[in-house]
């Protein structure tokens, strides 16, 4: 596993999601490992929550249908759905060919930011996979 499987300014979760601060303080991207999408296969369908759905960290807040299996998509950190990313609905293969870019899940509006300081580093995440 290289560095460029788990981006280093990234966190992670032992449920195989990223999270990625973004400009706001408060509001970050979240999507799934290189990890996850590799074992998934080629995914198909991505269900995300609604914009303005409140979650709680560990809550299932979405899935990622492939050709081999259904599986959750897990709030990293609670907070709110500001975005969503709307370009998976007609291409959920960029989940697969992209997915610390363009293969983004959703954005969540943190309700506290010191959450994000118990999430995985990249060292850390890959360790959790040994």
């Amino acid at each position: 596993m290289s560095d460029l499987d788990y981006p280093s300014d990234l966190r992670y979760t032992s449920d195989h999601e990223w999270v990625r601060e973004g400009d706001d303080d408060n509001v970050v991207r979240v999507g799934i490992t290189s990890f996850a999408q590799d074992a998934l296969g080629d995914v198909v369908y991505v269900s995300l929550p609604s914009v303005g759905d409140s979650v709680a960290a560990g809550d299932a807040c979405g899935e990622v249908e492939s050709t081999k299996s259904v599986s959750d998509i897990y709030a990293p950190v609670a907070g709110e759905v500001t975005a969503v990313n709307e370009a998976l609905d007609a291409t959920p293969e960029l989940v697969n060919t992209d997915p610390y870019g363009e293969g983004w899940m959703f954005e969540l509006r943190i309700a506290d930011a010191s959450a994000l300081e118990e999430l995985l580093d990249s060292a850390g995440y890959v360790a959790s996979l040994g």
